[in-house]
């Protein structure tokens, strides 16, 4: 059995494309044995299922993080055979609870792991010239895959965004195609969602966006990195990006001077 992972021999007996359910960055040996196993593999953590989020409050406060909420979401309405949850400190004691949660609710495996994995990937989407939207889907993907990362030139960067993936990806269009990713969506691309030394790192020498849903624990560390930041936005979002937090992110840029820059 893998350290701090519950027993996930059932994985063997699925069959080929077999719907299984995967929130935060399992560890690599956990993602794996699901390519192993032929699994088709969904992010829980994007928005699959398009439904009313105030279903949610049957089993969570509205007071959990819109990304949280989504996967509760998404478990009750896909039909899968098994959910694999992160639960150490590469995600957050949260989803520890919703994995209670979903136990109890779900006549199907929802299997407990915490990823401690070190072996560094690389990040080099992070730092690709890319439309912000793009390069964040493809880090997310990315995870999904145990093979090496295909490298990519490193752009001039003229802005950063630091944070969580959103789950309004709407709000990520108004960056430039020049802006590099730092925060745990970094360290999602490195496969280390636990490394908190890399989530803390920053470039004081961009304007930068430091984000996280609204009531996710990060929002601690985004406001404590952006006090620390010479030229930074602090912002949280729940479930969808109104017309205020995208006007804060158009005027930071432009205020700031932000430009796409050539690789």
């Amino acid at each position: 059995m893998l350290p701090g992972t519950e027993d996930i021999s059932c994985l063997e007996a699925l069959a080929p494309g077999a719907p299984v359910g995967i929130v935060g960055v399992p560890p690599l040996a956990v993602m794996t044995a699901l390519e192993k196993s032929g699994a088709t593999i969904y992010d829980l953590d994007e928005s699959i299922v398009k439904r009313d989020m105030e279903e949610t409050i049957l089993y969570l406060p509205r007071v959990y993080c819109a990304i949280l909420r989504t996967v509760v979401m998404n478990s009750f309405h896909l039909d899968l055979q098994a959910i694999i949850i992160d639960v150490g400190p590469g995600k957050c004691d949260c989803a520890l609870h919703v994995a209670t949660i979903l136990t109890d609710r779900l006549p199907i495996p929802v299997l407990k792991t915490r990823n401690i994995d070190a072996t560094a990937y690389g990040t080099p989407l992070c730092k690709a010239k890319l439309a912000l939207p793009d390069k964040i889907a493809r880090i997310c993907k990315s995870i999904q895959n145990t093979s090496d990362h295909v490298q990519l030139p490193a752009c001039r960067a003229t802005a950063g965004f630091w944070g969580v993936p959103p789950r309004d990806f709407s709000l990520l269009a108004l960056f430039p195609e020049t802006t590099h990713v730092y925060g745990w969506t970094r360290c999602m691309e490195n496969k280390t969602p636990a490394d908190l030394e890399l989530e803390s790192h920053f470039n004081p020498t961009l304007p930068t966006v430091f984000f996280a849903q609204t009531f996710c624990a990060k929002t601690a560390l985004a406001k404590h990195l952006a006090s620390r930041h010479p030229h930074s936005l602090f912002l949280d979002n729940d479930i969808t990006a109104g017309s205020s937090t995208r006007a804060k992110i158009q005027a930071f840029l432009e205020l700031s001077g932000v430009y796409d820059a050539s690789c």
